[in-house]
């Protein structure tokens, strides 16, 4: 796989290009092609990074700037209202789903799922084609053939995107420079089958830690065993009831589930300690605060002046109240929920928009998206991409063509 990585970083590639007088479809399809022969895993999203900014700066519309491996591309026609349309350059590991290549109809590659609905088109397989190279295919067209929208937009194409938070692009870039990402309205291209899914759940990482004693397991009465005394810990998430909440009128499932246990030296050592790493998914009901108060109890300004209460990067500290109180805690990861943001003039023409041309309601997003990045912003933010979100990240992952029609259709004539 190593070999296989390097051989792949390192080819070189074509300037990318598309064709906006030629039929909408056959111009999409190119700039799909072109984008998904790229290899950019995380780590090695530069070679796209600078095919794309290349591409942005031949159109005379936009102004293009960089920061690291992120793209901010900006119409400035002096229109009252801006949409923010983003996406990730990044994919997550190959599996054997490179280079990517065309599936004629009939192809036995592809899933049965995909074909149902598609039978007579060709689908695009290989690594991004829906998570998100789909919906870049689309925002890169609409950047070349959208020169005069009824808003002003700004194109965000970013990395790292897919692995740790403290690496993503768009946030490097709100950071850095927060006059770029002004809008009254964001759009990001996750796969959504062309539909919109509002807001984002919070999530939030952490390992709940157990002490004990450690001695000889032929003398375990010297000791006190930590693994043992994690059962208390899996009760606590058996006992507690994870919820569906309506938020703005969609519905979030909750999550609170233990997804790794560690603990033990030796096998003939009684463990002195163990972590149970905790992944808590809430609805945005609630803030990072009030959803960290339910774990751990409410933090108080004595516990902030003592460092005392569980954040990132200050090791473990004791729960004083909640689902985990008495227990250690340290943090992992933590990011806000975002609520369905739908309640505003833009995005209701775009909720009705989308009703009209697949008779499909708005949905909650269960993951964690960059949808939250701007609600932290004050901006509203939807999910709507092309392709199956149910097949982002598989090693068959795969995209009808026909999605990237639909998608440009929807977003253009919504624009125009």
């Amino acid at each position: 796989m190593n070999t296989e990585r390097h051989e792949f970083a390192q080819s070189s590639y074509a300037p990318l290009t598309v064709d906006v007088t030629m039929p909408r479809q056959q111009a999409l399809n190119s700039i799909m092609e072109q984008i998904m022969s790229v290899y950019s895993v995380s780590d090695n999203e530069g070679p796209l990074t600078d095919l794309v900014e290349d591409f942005l700066e031949q159109q005379p519309h936009l102004t293009v700037r960089r920061h690291g491996d992120t793209l901010v591309a900006s119409t400035n026609l002096g229109l009252p209202k801006r949409v923010i349309i983003a996406g990730h350059l990044d994919t997550v590991p190959v599996i054997q789903n490179f280079p990517p290549r065309w599936l004629e109809p009939g192809d036995p590659a592809i899933r049965e799922d995909v074909a149902k609905g598609h039978e007579f088109e060709r689908v695009m397989w290989g690594r991004g084609a829906t998570d998100m190279k789909g919906s870049d295919a689309v925002f890169l067209y609409m950047a070349a053939a959208l020169t005069n929208p009824r808003v002003d937009i700004t194109y965000v194409f970013y990395d790292h995107e897919e692995v740790s938070a403290e690496q993503n692009g768009l946030r490097k870039v709100v950071e850095a420079h927060p006059d770029w990402i002004q809008g009254d309205f964001a759009i990001i291209g996750e796969p959504t089958d062309c539909g919109i899914e509002g807001g984002c759940n919070g999530t939030m990482r952490f390992d709940v830690i157990t002490h004990g004693i450690a001695a000889h397991s032929a003398r375990s009465w010297m000791g006190r065993n930590a693994i043992h005394d994690a059962a208390q810990v899996l009760n606590r998430l058996n006992a507690h009831e994870n919820r569906a909440i309506e938020v703005d009128g969609l519905v979030y499932q909750e999550g609170l589930n233990a997804t790794l246990i560690s603990g033990g030296a030796g096998t003939n050592i009684i463990p002195d300690e163990c972590r149970i790493h905790v992944n808590y998914r809430f609805a945005p009901d609630k803030t990072l605060a009030e959803a960290k108060a339910l774990m751990f109890g409410e933090e108080t300004s004595a516990l902030a002046a003592e460092h005392a209460y569980p954040h990132l990067g200050n090791g473990e500290q004791l729960a004083l109240g909640g689902v985990f109180e008495g227990f250690g805690i340290e943090m992992r990861d933590e990011s806000p929920a975002a609520r369905p943001g739908l309640k505003n003039e833009i995005s209701a023409s775009l909720v009705a928009l989308v009703k009209e041309r697949l008779g499909a309601d708005s949905k909650p997003k269960l993951g964690w998206t960059d949808v939250a990045r701007f609600s932290q912003l004050g901006i509203p933010a939807v999910n709507l991409g092309a392709g199956s979100p149910l097949l982002a990240h598989k090693h068959d992952e795969q995209l009808p063509e026909s999605d990237l029609l639909l998608m440009a259709d929807l977003l253009i004539d919504w624009l125009s």
